[in-house]
Order: structure tokens, then sequence, then C-alpha cells
């Protein structure tokens, strides 16, 4: 990976997994679920065109040039162009490329995409990064034909924050609380009212949605509480190179941010250990499958 690269492909193509092969393929099993979710709802016949918003690595966007054929076209559309630019050269390797086009353009502003010229808007966790998330649902609907389908999944981050959170990775390494909230605050940056990762629920996307004129909203909603989980790895060196998404951290900074010489020693041989000992882990979330028509 270039260091050269943008913030969002940095994560996308390293962070997120830590630079791990075995790792990045478990999380691309879990995408592959979210990928159908939002495919399967599109509703996306042979011959349709997909617009495929903050499209990152493709994930959406290769897997609908499947469902719209031979006659059909994806726009891979996202805010960074050194993304579009592994799109299009893995466009080119499969021999996809004459079905394929690359927009560089933000969700909350798709200039560069004609009015009510796609059939199909996608999107998977972009509206976590978009603060004008009205303005974003305007968009889609602009772009839509009559008729037209959206289709998104989104995390709801603040759900995370109505429940007592503890640990590290939902691991329960209670010896290093007090160490495991210095690295968290790093994390928190600014007001949950004023990040766009934690200021809305599921009730303000069906507002917006509506807002934009869309009909036929449907919503899958799903919580999970201190559900157990397996982690993708519990290598410790892979997990300190990772980041939870492209605008924080790696572990491993936000340790040396927060911890001194000492502390980065206690902290770190007590995460080996719970991690070494299969301690138990689980998760609690909540994320949102939304589709809806444009008439």
């Amino acid at each position: 990976m270039s260091t050269s690269q943008d913030r969002w492909a940095r994560w996308v193509l390293s962070h997120r997994d830590g630079g791990d092969a075995r790792t990045g393929q478990r999380t691309a099993d879990v995408l592959a679920v979210y990928r159908d979710g939002v495919l399967d709802r599109a509703a996306i016949a042979e011959g349709d065109t997909v617009l495929d918003v903050g499209t990152g690595a493709g994930l959406i966007g290769f897997g609908a040039l499947d469902r719209v054929g031979p006659t059909g076209r994806v726009v891979f559309s996202d805010v960074s162009t050194d993304l579009l630019d592994e799109c299009r050269r893995r466009a080119e390797a499969d021999g996809v490329l004459d079905r394929c086009e690359f927009v560089t353009a933000a969700a909350d502003d798709l200039r560069g995409i004609a009015d009510a010229s796609v059939d199909v808007v996608t999107t998977r966790s972009v509206l976590i990064y978009v603060s004008r998330k009205e303005a974003a649902f305007a968009e889609f609907a602009r772009v839509l034909r009559p008729g037209g389908r959206l289709a998104i999944f989104e995390p709801i981050n603040g759900f995370a924050g109505t429940v007592p959170r503890f640990g590290l990775f939902g691991l329960a390494v209670d010896e290093v609380a007090d160490l495991v909230a210095k690295v968290r605050d790093v994390y928190a940056s600014g007001s949950p009212e004023q990040n766009p990762m934690l200021n809305f629920d599921e009730r303000d996307l069906v507002r917006w949605v509506r807002g934009a004129g869309f009909t036929a909203v449907a919503m899958d909603y799903r919580a999970e509480v201190d559900v157990p989980e397996r982690l993708p790895t519990t290598d410790w060196d892979v997990l300190r190179r990772s980041a939870p998404n492209p605008l924080a951290p790696t572990l491993e900074e936000a340790v040396a941010q927060a911890l001194t010489g000492e502390e980065r020693e206690r902290f770190e041989r007590h995460v080996r250990a719970a991690l070494a000992d299969g301690a138990p882990v689980s998760k609690t979330l909540a994320t949102v499958y939304l589709r809806a028509v444009r008439p």
C-alpha cells in the first residue's frame, strides 16, 4: 500500500484489517452478507444502471455488475480518487471495464451524475460520514429515474452509547480498565450531537427519505446487545495496526497518544494475555437496511 494514498484508501486497503490477508478475508465474509442484503433489496433487473455511492473498493458495485447483466452498467462514485483507481484496475482485470463508469463525488453533492439517469442507488456505511444527510437523500432522488429504487445499509452507531460498555474489542480486561478508558477517550472526538457518525438514528433515516419524496419505504432494523462473537483475529500485532474507521487513528497510534511507556507495557501485556486465553468477546450494535422508491 502506498503511503501517498488518501485516508479513505489507506483504511479500506490496509488499516481496516491491520494489513493482514487472513483477517481481511474474514472481514470480507462479513461484508458479503451486507452486500447481498443491499443488492437483494435493490431489486436490480438486467439492463439497469446502478449508481453505487461511496463505493470504496467496489463491494456493492462489483456485486451489482453480476445482476445488471451484459446490457447493464454500474457507476462507481466516491470522494476518494485512489479508491476509484483501485476499482478501475479491478474492472479492467476482470474484463468488465466497458460496463463501468467512475465518478469522483460526495454523497451530498453528486455532481457529474445527470438528473433521472440511473435505475438504482446503493450505499453501504456511507451516510455515517456525511454531515448533510438530508442533502444526500435529495441527491439520491434527483439522479433516480421515476420508479427507481434506493437501497442502503447503515450502522446506527449511537445505539451502542445507550448501553454501558467496558473493555476492548468486547474483551473483559478489568485489570487495565483505567488504561482502556484512556485509550477510548482518544476516539471520543467532539460531542455526539456534532458527530455525523453518532447524531442520527433509524427514525431520522425514515424522516429524511420521506422528506426527499421517496415512497414505499421499508426498513429492517436489528439491534444486538452483548451478543457473543468471534474476533476476526486474536493476533495483537494485527489488531494494533487496525483502525475502526477512516477518520480514526490505529489502535497503536491511540495507545501511543494516551499512555506512558510503562502504561503501554502493562496494557499490552494484559490484552495479549486475554487474547491468548480466549477471553469471551461480545458485540453491541444496531444496523439498518432501508429500501425506498422514487415515484
